[in-house]
């Protein structure tokens, strides 16, 4: 059995995966970044820990040098650690869950897969940051994420497409977070996300892209922690409609909450011409996450809006597997001797 932890800033999930079946799934919410390693253990103990041969972790960041899945030891976790100021939310819960696997199964063989990695291969153009050297000597470059989403839906495309990946292919994934990724011959070569995952489009309670000096205004006027906060938990839907729920705002009925979709649709239309610039054309679109798994309203309008490009292509609806597919890259790396 292969054990699949997902460990985020405020929960932890488990799966367990025989093979490509996922046997058994868990999670403990709201529990502070020090209390992983209790939620762990107790998850463990009702069974999950059972049988494992080995164990994959899900890590949010893997900066400019981890960038493909890997087995875990001292120099991969100093790696992630370096991380953390990238990923100051995820990335030490990341890495309590896999310093506490380790004590409770020390001979366990852990494995990482990283969010960023999918984007590593993106050109430098689309990556650097127009600074001085010494600012990007920072880490401030663009990483992108939902590199594991995206990974899986070319998997999945591959599989049911018939006729191969399409060369061009536009990946929308749409849920309280958002971004869209150029997948040109199965690879990356553009993204909506940067630096961090605020930059982009309009997310459930991220303002997605905002122009710096407006950022410097609001840390002058409400100091920068707070300015944080209000960009990534108080904006995006819920910042233009009063709720990050797009199926209350469908429900609402007001012009705050009928604006806040409309502005959702606007920017993915808007940044999809961008991705589809940097393909140089088009040749299908996938939708995935909640909210393009889910939502055919949200679906119609965005096909519409790139309907002079897109009228006549292949539409595909794949559901998530990230969890799948964290399981698949460790079990490549394990079935590889690594």
């Amino acid at each position: 059995m292969l054990l699949v932890v997902n460990a985020g800033s405020s929960s932890i999930k488990l799966a367990l995966f025989d093979g490509q079946t996922q046997v058994r799934a868990g999670r403990v919410e709201e529990i502070a970044a020090q209390g992983h390693a209790a939620a762990l253990a107790g998850l463990l103990a009702q069974g999950f820990g059972v049988g494992l041969s080995a164990a994959a972790h899900r890590v949010v960041h893997g900066g400019a040098v981890l960038t493909q899945a890997c087995r875990i030891d001292a120099a991969v976790q100093a790696g992630i650690a370096a991380c953390v100021p990238l990923a100051p939310l995820h990335n030490p819960a990341n890495l309590v869950a896999i310093r506490a696997l380790g004590a409770l199964m020390p001979d366990l063989p852990q494995y990482a897969s990283f969010d960023t990695a999918f984007h590593a291969g993106n050109p430098a153009v689309a990556v650097r940051y127009a600074v001085p050297a010494a600012v990007e000597a920072l880490g401030l470059r663009r990483y992108g994420f939902h590199g594991l989403s995206f990974a899986a839906l070319v998997r999945k495309v591959t599989d049911i497409s018939g006729d191969g990946l399409p060369e061009r292919l536009l990946a929308l994934h749409l849920g309280n977070g958002a971004s869209l990724c150029a997948i040109r011959d199965g690879r990356s070569i553009a993204t909506t996300m940067g630096y961090s995952p605020l930059d982009g489009l309009t997310m459930g309670t991220r303002s997605g892209g905002i122009d710096g000096n407006a950022v410097l205004r609001m840390a002058e006027v409400y100091g920068i922690a707070e300015a944080g906060r209000i960009l990534n938990h108080d904006s995006g839907l819920r910042g233009l409609g009063g709720t990050s729920d797009m199926r209350a705002l469908h429900g609402a009925g007001t012009p705050e909450a009928r604006f806040a979709v409309q502005h959702f649709c606007y920017w993915v239309i808007r940044h999809a011409g961008s991705m589809i610039a940097a393909m140089g054309g088009l040749d299908a679109v996938a939708f995935t996450g909640g909210i393009g798994e889910n939502d055919g309203y949200i679906r119609a309008e965005i096909l519409n809006g790139l309907e002079f490009v897109a009228k006549g292509k292949p539409v595909w609806i794949i559901p998530a597997e990230e969890e799948r597919q964290i399981a698949t890259e460790a079990q490549a790396l394990i079935a590889a001797g690594l």
